[in-house]
C-alpha cells in the first residue's frame, strides 16, 4: 500500500544518541509531506484526465466507425443512382430511337404519298393536254374546213 502524506506526517523515529537534527528532520518531512500531496493531487489530475481522454477516444473511435459507414452509404448509394441514371439515359435514348423511327417513317410515308400524289397530277396533266391537244386539233379542223368557206361565201352573195 502506497504512503499518504498522513503516514509521513504521523511517522516516529527513534532517538538514538547522536542522531539527526529534529527540527531538520522535522522540517524535511514538512517538505516532503508538501511536495507528496502535490504528487498525489496531480497524479489524480492526470488520472482523471486519463479517463476524459480515454472516454474522447472512445467518443471519436465511435464517430469514426459512424462516419465510415456513412460513408460506405454514401458510396453505394452514389453506386446506385449512376446504375439508375445509366439505365434511365438508356431508356431515353431507346425512347427517342424509337420517336426518331417513327418521326422517319412518318416522313417516308409522306414523302411516299406526295410521290404518289405528283404521279396522278402528271397523270391528269397529261390527259389534260392530250385531251386539250385533241379539242384544238379538232378545232383547227374545223377552222380548215371547208364549210367556214361556204358560209362567208353565202353571206357575200
Amino acid at each position: 500500500m502506497p504512503l499518504t502524506p498522513l503516514d509521513i506526517h504521523n511517522k516516529e523515529f527513534k532517538r538514538s544518541l547522536r542522531g539527526y537534527n529534529e527540527d531538520e528532520v522535522n522540517d524535511f518531512l514538512d517538505r516532503v509531506i508538501k511536495d507528496y500531496e502535490v504528487l498525489i493531487r496531480q497524479h489524480k489530475e492526470l488520472e482523471e484526465k486519463y479517463s476524459q481522454m480515454e472516454e474522447q477516444v472512445k467518443n471519436f473511435r465511435m464517430m469514426e466507425d459512424s462516419l465510415g459507414k456513412s460513408i460506405m452509404l454514401a458510396q453505394e448509394t452514389s453506386e446506385e443512382l449512376k446504375q439508375n441514371a445509366r439505365k434511365e439515359a438508356q431508356l431515353v435514348v431507346r425512347e427517342a430511337e424509337k420517336n426518331a423511327d417513327r418521326i422517319v417513317q412518318d416522313a417516308l410515308n409522306k414523302a411516299r404519298r406526295t410521290a404518289m400524289e405528283l404521279d396522278e397530277v402528271k397523270k391528269q396533266a397529261a390527259i389534260f393536254r392530250a385531251r386539250f391537244q385533241s379539242l384544238m386539233q379538232a378545232q383547227m379542223e374545223l377552222l380548215k374546213s371547208t364549210e367556214w368557206d361556204e358560209l362567208t361565201d353565202a353571206r357575200s352573195e
